[in-house]
């Protein structure tokens, strides 16, 4: 049985849906981003327990298509974004076609239907996160952060990160209030 979850974005997330269906005694074929995979059928009652506990983790159940579509997209930009650097320099709609094999088209117009967003602009904002994180690190130089994220230069870098920020990546670094946005609220 596959279940879908709302909010999964990373590793972390992972653990603790998968504590989540221990607790409960549920057998995991697999816990991936967005959706789990049970051995066994599970009960109306084991369903709201699970979905309660979920809830008041941050997660929630994706019944309907279109919403499980939008999740999976979201998931694989992250996981894209913040684990998969050396793929960052494959087109992105040619990513997400090879992920979830519909025409990109239609992924895009259902993207910015439900969201009141683009996939370009999520890709970017999950970026500009990244980076934020990575100068919070303090261990890479600007250019190697261009570098590792598929920019073409640190201008272009610097340009976005000031037109999604506010700030350059300069001044950010040395903000004592650094303000990140969690990933799953992007």
């Amino acid at each position: 049985m596959t279940l879908y979850i709302k909010n999964m974005v990373c590793g972390r997330c992972k653990m603790v849906v998968k504590s989540e269906l221990d607790k409960l005694g549920l057998q995991t074929i697999s816990v991936e981003l967005g959706e789990i995979e049970l051995q066994d059928a599970i009960t109306d009652n084991q369903k709201e327990v699970l979905l309660k506990n979920l809830q008041d983790l941050g997660f929630d159940f994706i019944d309907d298509k279109k919403s499980k579509t939008i999740e999976k997209i979201k998931n694989l930009i992250v996981d894209l974004v913040h684990h998969k650097n050396n793929e960052l320099k494959i087109n992105l709609s040619d990513y997400l076609v090879k992920n979830i094999n519909q025409d990109y088209s239609t992924l895009s117009n259902l993207f910015s239907e439900i969201e009141n967003n683009t996939i370009e602009k999520y890709f970017i904002s999950q970026k500009i996160e990244r980076v934020k994180e990575l100068l919070n690190y303090n261990e890479l130089s600007l250019s190697e952060i261009a570098d590792m994220l598929n920019y073409s230069n640190v201008a272009h870098l610097s340009n976005q990160f000031k037109k999604i920020t506010g700030f350059t990546p300069t001044y950010f670094k040395q903000l004592k209030d650094k303000k990140r946005i969690e990933i799953e609220n992007l």
